[in-house]
This record gives C-alpha cells, structure tokens and sequence, in this order.
C-alpha cells in the first residue's frame, strides 16, 4: 500500500469537488498538482484512466435500476 502526503491550499465554499493542493508520495521527491477532487482521485488511483470512476458510478446507477452499464 502507498502513503500519501495531500496538501489542500484552497477550497471553494459553495463547491466540494474544487480543491487545490499538491499530493507527495512518502519516500519520493515527485510532487504532483491538482485543481480539482477529479484530478487529486486521479493522482491517488493512477492505474485508472482519467475520468474512468465517473462512468463506474453511472454503471452502478443503471444496475440498480435494471438498465444495462455501459463503460469498462
């Protein structure tokens, strides 16, 4: 399992998914930015593909109303 260091410098009141920091990985120099909660998921979850959860939480949606899920 990793450790992470997140650090958030800024927030937006009126919207959660608006945050600013920067994320380190424990016993690594790289740090890596992030604007938004998408971006920082993203950095914390690489073997995904940017944007991939969104879709997982639609196909469990549609499950649970009979539909059939659609992304991989």
């Amino acid at each position: 399992m990793n450790s992470y260091l997140v650090r958030i410098y800024r927030r937006a009141e009126n919207n959660p998914r608006m945050l600013i920091g920067v994320v380190e990985e424990i016993g690594k120099a790289e740090k890596r930015a992030f604007n938004n909660l998408d971006e920082l998921w993203d950095i914390l979850n690489p073997e995904r593909k940017r944007g991939n959860h969104l879709g997982k939480a639609r196909d469990r949606k549609k499950r649970e109303n009979g539909e059939e899920a659609t992304s991989q």
